[in-house]
């Protein structure tokens, strides 16, 4: 289509939209950003059934526009901002730049945001092609709807993303659970971490979590794998696509001829998180018999046998493979193109060993060269033939043979169970507490904050707020000595850091002289901050100190943590973090994940053994009203939880919560503390 030209690069063209035959499936739109929307209505009323737009730089108004058009049309949008599509399989190639040669049909599809990255992708994989689609700005169609299509497509057995967001996270987890049902692999490199927004750092929670942290967690709770970069993107693709017996049950046994190679490949898969098997006694004892002067353990040093005509090296491979702890087996075998020949031909009988041990397996095979330098054709043809991949590089090829063994079906469909928009609330107060909510700026008041935490069954101690002394006085029995006394400011989220907290109060002379004191610290500290008064608060006994919030992580609702508390909450970093809902067993499985798990499991005898059932429910509890009301509230302190040492009894004694709105400021009158004081503030 043109205004003018009747040819185009000798291709006949027509004036306007409206001239167009009928049936056209779909148009590439390439003009000005500011012409995109009037041309995809055009065609539409013209019954084109999709569009692939490449523009850029949309003014807000602009996209908005197009993404309201998107929500209702018929037409399929693809983009803005990508490099459209490549059909390798049916020859078909809607993209405005020419791909390397060198690529040829196969069976790995790749889905991309970035155009650079499907360039950066194809021009370093080496199995073959069968989609390449960048998705671009998602106005409309998104990866999960390539994901979801592609699990259907016969041509597709392996995929790989390369994600700078995710849209909607339970129409991906979904198109997961479709790619899992088909039985194809997927590999995830997400791309544009970033830090949590400055009002949910207001909090020790947000200040802990990042956005990265929910985005990792999705992906593993949905069974998926995920990758750092290109060179183990490309591997994992590679060994997905390759790989003869799919799923990688167990740990990974590492074979090669170098004692100092294998090491190497060892130190690197403890860094990389890669779970090494460890043999069983009889699998050592063989693998001995047939490798005299072998230490028969895992990784197995084919060179420790110095004599060749000794080595047994197909029957030791083999009872490593048959060893139950054994998922996976990684045969190191340098295949550098630069290979000297007579080292080549000095490597040709191992390498014939590893290709008949591989053809034979019931277990995934692979075979990584430790560098990544382009490998020798000779080699890869040994073990193309024989389908068995070879990687380049230790740190990917060992991530790519640990990603086989990720993921299961039912995971990601149990995410988009748990997290869909449509499932009930967990408290009957929700929905009450969501219209308050909507009308809260900055922090909650200490009345509303009290409700949501009760609503939850959330347990905190008695406190009372007072104005004076002489109201301190009056009350000071509905809380009953011994007594914790604190600030209450709207200006002031944190209150020991300027003397505003007093603990151990035994008697009425006492409580007077904290209340002056505690006034006097903060007129010198925070001399600009208002007192709304003073919180008088039971004081329990806690023998450690547990922090327990959520932070607001959109798409994915909110992220709960758990670990150590207390004012070092920070500076520690104590913790483990799973997106809310959670489950029980999950919550039990975060505890024993921190070092706070650790301590209450009795370390070194510091503290006793103690029961964290309670502390578990908390977190369980705290997920659900971060479930029902994450939207609206930023962030979520409960800090510090007290944990009492063996029976485990716990009590919330301070709690903060920032609405959705906007963060609490001078000029807030609400008062950013719940009336439930922290020990430590």
């Amino acid at each position: 289509m043109h205004p003018s030209a009747d040819r185009i690069e000798g291709l006949p063209a027509l004036r306007a939209i409206s001239d167009l035959p009928p049936g056209v499936d779909t148009a590439v739109v390439a003009i000005p950003a500011a012409r995109v929307l009037e041309s995809l209505i055009a065609l539409q009323q013209a019954n084109v059934r999709s569009a692939i737009v490449f523009a850029n730089g949309f003014s807000a108004e602009e996209e908005a526009s197009i993404r309201a058009f998107g929500a209702t049309s018929k037409i399929a949008i693809h983009g803005p901002n990508c490099m459209g599509l490549i059909n390798f399989s049916d020859s078909v190639r809607l993209y405005p730049a020419r791909p390397a040669l060198r690529i040829r049909s196969g069976r790995c599809s790749l889905i991309a945001q970035s155009g650079s990255a499907a360039i950066s992708v194809m021009n370093s994989i080496s199995v073959g092609l069968s989609k390449v689609i960048t998705v671009g700005s998602e106005f409309q169609l998104a990866a999960s709807d390539y994901l979801a299509w592609l699990a259907s497509d016969e041509a597709t057995d392996t995929v790989g993303i390369v994600a700078e967001a995710v849209k909607d996270p339970v129409d991906f987890a979904a198109a997961v659970e479709r790619i899992r049902v088909a039985g194809k692999g997927l590999v995830v490199l997400k791309v544009g971490m970033s830090e949590l927004g400055s009002a949910a750092a207001k909090a020790h929670t947000g200040a802990l979590i990042t956005s990265s942290d929910a985005y990792y967690r999705f992906f593993a709770e949905c069974g998926v794998a995920v990758v750092y970069d290109y060179d183990e993107l490309v591997a994992s693709l590679e060994c997905f696509s390759q790989a003869r017996t799919k799923g990688c049950k167990g740990g990974v046994a590492i074979v090669g001829i170098s004692g100092g190679q294998t090491a190497l490949a060892c130190d690197i898969a403890e860094e990389a998180d890669v779970k090494l098997a460890r043999f069983e006694t009889q699998t050592s004892e063989a693998v001995r018999s047939f490798l005299p002067g072998n230490s028969g353990e895992n990784p197995v040093d084919l060179g420790a046998t110095v004599q060749r005509e000794l080595r047994r090296v197909p029957e030791a491979l083999g009872v490593v493979l048959a060893d139950r702890s054994v998922g996976a087996l990684a045969l190191l075998q340098d295949a550098q193109v630069s290979l000297n020949p007579y080292g080549l031909e000095s490597y040709m009988e191992v390498i014939g060993i590893y290709r008949d041990v591989g053809k034979q397996a019931a277990k995934p095979v692979a075979v990584v060269s430790p560098t990544s330098e382009s490998l020798h054709e000779r080699i890869i043809t040994v073990f193309s033939e024989a389908g068995i991949p070879l990687l380049r590089g230790l740190r990917a090829g060992l991530i790519a043979i640990k990603n086989l063994g990720i993921g299961e079906i039912g995971m990601a469909e149990r995410w988009a169970r748990m997290h869909s928009p449509n499932r009930p609330f967990y408290s009957p107060a929700a929905d009450d507490l969501r219209q308050e909510l909507c009308r809260v700026s900055g922090a909650l008041p200490p009345e509303l904050c009290v409700r949501v935490l009760k609503a939850y069954g959330l347990p905190f101690v008695r406190s009372v707020m007072v104005k004076d002394v002489r109201e301190a006085m009056e009350r000071a029995h509905e809380v009953g000595f011994p007594i914790a006394v604190k600030i209450a400011s709207p200006d002031i989220l944190h209150r020991s850091d300027v003397g505003g907290v007093m603990l151990g109060i035994d008697g009425r002379s006492e409580l007077e002289n904290a209340i002056a004191r505690i006034a006097a610290n903060v007129a010198a500290a925070a001399p600009q901050a208002r007192i709304a008064g003073f919180e008088l608060q039971e004081q329990f006994q806690g023998d450690a100190e547990a922090m327990v919030g959520f932070a607001a992580t959109p798409p994915f609702g909110s992220l709960v943590v758990v670990g150590t508390g207390g004012t070092m909450v920070e500076l520690q970093a104590d913790k483990a973090v799973r997106l809310a809902p959670i489950e029980r067993h999950d919550a039990a499985s975060m505890i024993a994940a921190t070092r706070l798990g650790k301590l209450l499991a009795g370390y070194r005898n510091l503290m006793p053994e103690t029961d964290t059932s309670q502390l578990a429910d908390l977190v369980v509890r705290t997920s659900q009203l971060a479930a029902d009301l994450g939207d609206l509230l930023t962030a979520c302190d409960l800090n510090p939880v007290l944990v009492h040492k063996g029976s485990g009894a716990v009590r919330l004694v301070d709690a903060l919560m920032l609405s959705a709105a906007r963060t609490t400021s001078a000029s807030d009158g609400d008062d950013p503390r719940i009336v439930i004081p922290s020990t430590l503030g």
